[in-house]
């Protein structure tokens, strides 16, 4: 009944391994096209949640106040849509 057990234990520390292993390689890709936010101020202005869809045009806002109430709001709304689905 122990080498059961510890056999048991082994193969579930080996999935935990591999999923954390793939959450990893999956927040380590920083290349262009990952990001979450992005932010334009030349030629037009334009911040935009690539999670939630949100545009602004009021960039002084966000970067210079930092109010990301509304972005906020959007990711979270969106997120609840997702789990919904």
């Amino acid at each position: 009944m122990k080498i059961l057990k510890n056999k048991l234990y082994l193969q579930e520390q080996a999935q935990r391994d591999n999923e954390n292993r793939n959450l990893k390689a999956a927040s380590e890709s920083g290349d262009f096209g990952h990001q979450i936010r992005t932010f334009t101020l030349h030629p037009y202005q334009q911040v935009k949640d690539h999670r939630s869809n949100f545009e602004t045009s009021q960039t002084e806002k966000v970067l210079k106040d930092g109010d990301l109430d509304e972005i906020i709001s959007s990711v979270l709304l969106s997120s609840r849509k997702q789990d919904k689905s």
